[in-house]
């Protein structure tokens, strides 16, 4: 709904217009709405939940996923480093908090499947992810860029940053008075809808699959992200972990959840081939509840 009002808006608005709150709302969300929102998350969770099976499936399903779509990418279809590097992330990086929360709690009956998710990508997957994608920005702009300097400020960004924060405020247990408290929320809150409304914004103002060359990356990437990550977490819960019933449905289905948004943001903020994240999100947030509603039939939870 929310996506479908930015496409609207932008249908609506003239086109500087529409620029123009595209420019202004993606800094704002990246630097203040987003990273709010991962200090909000992170500090009202219990950190001993991530200890069980989720959070090391999550990341060793990220990153068969994420290498399987490297290795065809890079090697097979000759792809560039960069292109090769948001596909990756757009095939294992998973809209956890948005749509993986609800269908954690309806079909297993706790939050801790989603958030497990969540908190892996957003404290080991992303991270590396950032570091990638702050190197390859700055080899597009400068021929030897120091190694140390990048790694540091991909790192050092406001999502890793904010993270680090909120898991501190969960280590020690405490929440800022709620006159402090309640505003930050509030702000963290409106993360993933003004998200949502960018990204409505963005699909008017470039259609999908306008690059018709990386439409068989948009292809494979989704195939990644919709079949072949969700049958890597069903081998790595039942062989490595000795998962069944709701356990293995819950990390199955985590992993067959679409493409979260921020990867869009990060890309877009990094200067790498967004459209190619825009379109896998766009494919696999239409396709994604078909294939939890066959896996659900197929392990019958």
């Amino acid at each position: 709904m929310i996506v479908g009002v930015g496409l609207l808006a932008a249908v609506l608005l003239p086109r500087p217009t529409t620029d123009q709150i595209l420019q202004g709302l993606m800094p704002a969300i990246y630097y203040v709405t987003n990273p709010l929102l991962m200090v909000v998350l992170v500090a009202e969770i219990d950190l001993r939940a991530l200890a069980g099976v989720y959070a090391p499936t999550a990341l060793a399903t990220a990153a068969i996923a994420g290498g399987i779509y490297a290795l065809v990418s890079w090697l097979l279809m000759r792809r560039p480093a960069a292109q090769t590097a948001v596909g990756a992330m757009s095939s294992s990086y998973v809209n956890a908090g948005n749509i993986g929360l609800p269908i954690a709690i309806y079909a297993v009956g706790s939050s801790v499947p989603a958030v497990s998710v969540l908190v892996t990508q957003l404290l080991i997957i992303a991270p590396i992810y950032l570091v990638l994608f702050g190197m390859l920005s700055r080899q597009s702009g400068s021929a030897h860029p120091r190694l140390a300097r990048t790694v540091l400020t991909s790192v050092a960004n406001p999502v890793t940053v904010a993270t680090a924060v909120g898991a501190l405020l969960a280590v020690v247990d405490w929440i800022p008075p709620e006159p402090i408290w309640t505003p930050l929320d509030m702000l963290g809150r409106a993360s993933i809808p003004l998200l949502l409304f960018v990204f409505g914004l963005s699909l008017a103002t470039q259609r999908p699959f306008k690059d018709k060359g990386q439409v068989p990356d948009v292809v494979w990437g989704s195939i990644v992200k919709l079949l072949i990550m969700p049958a890597a977490a069903w081998l790595v819960g039942h062989f490595a972990f000795r998962l069944s019933g709701v356990e293995l449905f819950g990390v199955v289905a985590m992993a067959a959840l679409p493409t979260a948004q921020n990867v869009f943001l990060f890309s877009s903020q990094f200067k790498l081939p967004n459209l190619l994240v825009r379109d896998i999100v766009f494919v696999t947030a239409v396709f994604s509840l078909l294939v939890i509603l066959v896996i659900a039939l197929l392990l019958g939870p």
